[in-house]
């Protein structure tokens, strides 16, 4: 008698710790298109391609909430011709996430000022996020015509309007990120060692994490999404506590 085996299946090893937000700035798509021989708005195509398959993989081994850095307040300095390329590529890609929402119930945070965006762009990123609002599954973060300092000038402006002195927790209630969790792990691609007026509120006690990898090659990559927790998970995070040290120099008695 024969007995037929099936396949033992290998299954991804989880880390014991997980970061319940991971933020990621995605750089170097214009340099992955360059290196190719494409023209460099088919690098932002390609780094955009893949999203909801990292989210999925990434919401599947508990993590909550992930933030996108997609364009910056001083990205409108850029080329006419690439900011309205990034523009309608951001459109495409959120009705894309219209769909993964309601499918894989997200919720949709979309950050930054509306002010500069297409009109027809922000009105996408409003029902987006009111479509999502009651998802549970967990969230996803784009952060679009987004700057750091100034989220927080309009914050204080606003607690100036409110008349109140406000301690940490209700001044983050002025925050445009004030509802989400603060940053465990800040991942940013393409050999950049800065974080560029990205959620500074939030990364006050993130671990940071510098990848050689341009974003569109991190975006496809499972095994670099392995080793973005694998390497969250070596990290020792004492938050200004310090290690236990044995500051008197004497013997501990057993």
């Amino acid at each position: 008698m024969f007995k037929l085996f099936k396949k033992k299946q290998t299954l991804p090893v989880i880390p014991a710790r997980v970061p319940s937000h991971i933020a990621f700035i995605c750089d170097g798509n214009r340099r992955w298109a360059e290196k190719r021989g494409l023209p460099p708005l088919m690098g932002h195509r390609a780094g955009i391609s893949n999203f909801e398959n990292l989210v999925d993989w990434y919401i599947a081994r508990g993590v909550s909430t992930i933030t996108f850095f997609i364009f910056s307040t001083e990205n409108w300095n850029r080329s006419d011709e690439e900011v309205n390329f990034l523009m309608g590529l951001f459109y495409e890609e959120l009705k894309k996430n219209m769909k993964h929402a309601l499918e894989k119930n997200l919720r949709y945070r979309i950050v930054g000022s509306r002010a500069r965006l297409p009109k027809k762009l922000a009105d996408l990123c409003d029902k987006l996020e009111e479509t999502s609002a009651e998802n549970t599954g967990g969230t996803v973060v784009f952060a679009l015509n987004y700057g750091g300092q100034a989220e927080i000038i309009d914050a204080v402006n606003a607690a100036i309007a409110g008349g109140r002195p406000v301690d940490r927790d209700t001044f983050e209630t002025y925050l445009d990120t004030g509802d989400l969790l603060p940053i465990d792990l800040m991942v940013r691609t393409s050999n950049e060692f800065r974080i560029s007026n990205f959620l500074l509120w939030k990364l006050a006690y993130a671990e940071l994490l510098f990848m050689p990898q341009h974003w569109p090659d991190l975006v496809r990559s499972e095994k670099l999404w392995q080793t973005v927790l694998d390497e969250y998970a070596h990290r020792d995070r004492r938050f200004g506590g310090g290690k236990k040290a044995n500051y008197a120099g004497k013997k501990k008695v057993k």
